[in-house]
């Protein structure tokens, strides 16, 4: 008896067993799908965070206020090193208007600066009859805020100086927004009033769809000017400023330059840390995808899991083929069958159930998880690594889930299990 002739029959038997080798590999396939599917999602989410975190480019770099991530309001006390005297409250910390237009004013390294300001989230904006979905956010800019953070313009013009100055109610509608209210025709916003917060707007412009920040909501936003957002109740209390070089050889200067010039402005001495930080986007990306790297080993562990459920139910379902297929293996002994030849008959047959299941579990699992990648708007992905992954993980399961059963079968006794009923 070959090899050959093992795996033909160990086929055969599983093709005839169809509700046995479909129950196996349904558990199988649920988890690799479960493995499979929830790291494509991250794997969609990472590439949605890489275009998202890449609103400035990758000459550009943000300087802002060292906290900003902390979740709270920013007035809140913050905990500090006992054993460091805190020179200044953490009200002091902060980028006030004054730092920031200085910083904008005095420097002369060659880059474009902006000075911005976060309003408040959750803003419902109404045309007539329409209005959005309560999600429109508020952002403070001044005439460079376009440029540094890679907006264009689709109809319309921008801030210009008097608008930042005055604090007027002028503003720039996120394309999200002006289809919202205006439908297609972006260029009838152009000149109206829309009501923000129960404020009137003069829309000056519309800004084209920026269609990569699926998480930042880059699209569904209003641009005003930081003097507008000043006078706003839930705007921060701290600034940020833009910084874009016009090539990326020259970020490393301009970092530098701008770190003396800001430590001049907050009045920092030779040993004291930095008060502020600056932030590249592409550090940005690296970070919050980091995060998300141990989202996906849990993800992983997940899956793991519910394989390890499915070699035990494997091996138990194999052992009762054994049982079921005694006399068939004291048959198969009596013609001259070798130990050999049913360990690897039974082996074959495990792995091949468990290869189906991580067949039909790839395919679920890459399927559903690219449902997320649709929802972010993100390209069709395949994570080819964990697909290898599962592939061998698979086999492996195979393997050992039949080994006990193949070992089991292949002690039997011929003359006892051909009397076996």
């Amino acid at each position: 008896m070959t090899t050959g002739d093992s795996f033909s029959l160990a086929f055969r038997t599983v093709r005839g067993n169809k509700l046995r080798t479909g129950i196996t590999v349904a558990i199988i396939a649920l988890g690799i799908m479960a493995l499979i599917g929830i790291i494509t999602a991250i794997d969609a989410l990472n590439g949605s965070m890489k275009q998202s975190f890449s609103f400035m480019g990758a000459n550009g770099f943000v300087i802002s206020y060292k906290e900003r991530f902390r979740f709270g309001n920013d007035n809140e006390t913050t905990k500090v090193d006992k054993t460091k005297k805190q020179k200044k409250s953490n009200l002091d910390k902060v980028i006030t208007i004054y730092q920031a237009e200085l910083f904008k004013n005095n420097l002369k390294y060659p880059a474009l600066v902006s000075v911005s300001l976060m309003g408040p989230g959750g803003n419902e904006v109404h045309y007539m009859r329409k209005k959005t979905n309560p999600s429109v956010t508020i952002r403070g800019g001044d005439e460079n805020y376009l440029a540094v953070n890679a907006y264009h313009l689709a109809v319309g013009r921008n801030l210009n100086r008097l608008d930042v100055q005055s604090g007027r109610n002028v503003c720039l509608l996120g394309s999200d927004v002006a289809e919202k209210l205006f439908g297609g025709a972006a260029d009838k916003a152009v000149d109206r009033i829309v009501r923000v917060g129960g404020l009137p707007y003069f829309v000056a412009g519309v800004l084209k769809s920026k269609g990569s920040s699926s998480l930042l909501r880059a699209d569904n936003v209003i641009i005003t000017s930081y003097n507008n957002v000043r006078k706003m109740p839930e705007a921060s209390n701290s600034f940020s400023l833009g910084v874009m070089t016009d090539d990326v050889s020259a970020l490393n200067g301009a970092v530098t330059e701008s770190t003396a010039l800001f430590r001049a402005i907050r009045k920092l001495g030779p040993r004291d840390d930095d008060n502020f930080a600056i932030d590249k986007s592409d550090k940005l990306a690296a970070t919050v995808i980091g995060l998300l790297g141990s989202v996906q080993w849990a993800a992983a562990a997940i899956g793991f899991i519910t394989l390890l459920g499915a070699a035990i139910g494997l091996m138990n379902i194999m052992l009762v083929a054994v049982n079921e297929r005694t006399r068939e293996v004291g048959l198969i002994k009596a013609i001259g069958g070798k130990k050999r030849n049913i360990r690897a008959q039974f082996l074959f047959e495990s792995t091949i159930i468990s290869l189906l299941g991580a067949f039909f579990g790839i395919v679920l699992g890459v399927l559903v998880g690219n449902l997320f990648s649709l929802i972010l708007g993100t390209g069709f992905v395949v994570p080819w690594g964990w697909v290898v992954t599962g592939i061998v993980i698979c086999s492996v399961v195979g393997l050992l889930a039949g080994l006990w059963p193949a070992l089991k079968a292949s002690k039997l006794n011929p003359i006892v299990a051909l009397r076996y009923e």
